[in-house]
């Protein structure tokens, strides 16, 4: 069985409780006798509590005076223990420094950003070419080469992007089947 907290119990004895957290707390108090004490505990507070507002006459314009002198002492005091040197946040050089030293910052941060977003493709070997054939896509160093054929297309599309690579798009006139081959020369 989970005992409501003290707090939800003081609000129930003093009725401040919703209608479903009442309900809840009622059941729960009904059946659990410690509970039940902490509730009667808290409605024999809320009786006593009126009698408690009478307090006796506290000289609030002495107190008040009294706060006052000693604000202005300790303002006093602060006088003089300064120093004629100005804090270093209300130096320009300081503030400008600051401000220099955050768009350094965050121009660094920009950059490397972009960098990171859009790296500079770097190629896997060089002297590779990748060129279209009557049948394929071929990619070729020196005397060796591999090709990619379309045997029994009808017809082609092939589409070169700009960083060197090559995409082919073909129908097998005899089955349908669309096949795709891509050529890149470029790590990604």
């Amino acid at each position: 069985m989970k005992h409501p907290n003290e707090a939800t119990l003081a609000l129930h004895a003093g009725g401040d409780l919703g209608f479903f957290g009442r309900w809840r707390v009622r059941r729960h108090v009904a059946r659990c006798e410690a509970c039940r004490e902490e509730v009667a505990t808290y409605e024999a507070m809320r009786e006593i509590l009126p009698d408690l507002s009478e307090t006796p006459e506290i000289p609030w314009n002495r107190l008040a005076a009294d706060m006052k002198a000693n604000i202005r002492l300790g303002l006093a005091a602060g006088e003089c223990v300064r120093t004629d040197d100005a804090p270093l946040r209300h130096s320009p050089l300081f503030t400008g420094a600051r401000a220099a030293i955050a768009m350094a910052s965050v121009l660094v941060l920009l950059a490397t950003g972009l960098v990171l977003e859009h790296p500079t493709p770097r190629p896997m070997e060089e002297g590779l070419v990748v060129q279209t054939t009557v049948d394929g896509i071929q990619v070729k160093k020196g005397s060796h080469s591999l090709r990619l054929m379309n045997v029994g297309t009808q017809r082609a599309i092939y589409s070169p992007d700009a960083q060197g690579g090559m995409s082919s798009t073909y129908v097998d006139g005899e089955t349908g089947q669309v096949t795709i081959n891509r050529v890149s020369l470029y790590a990604e």
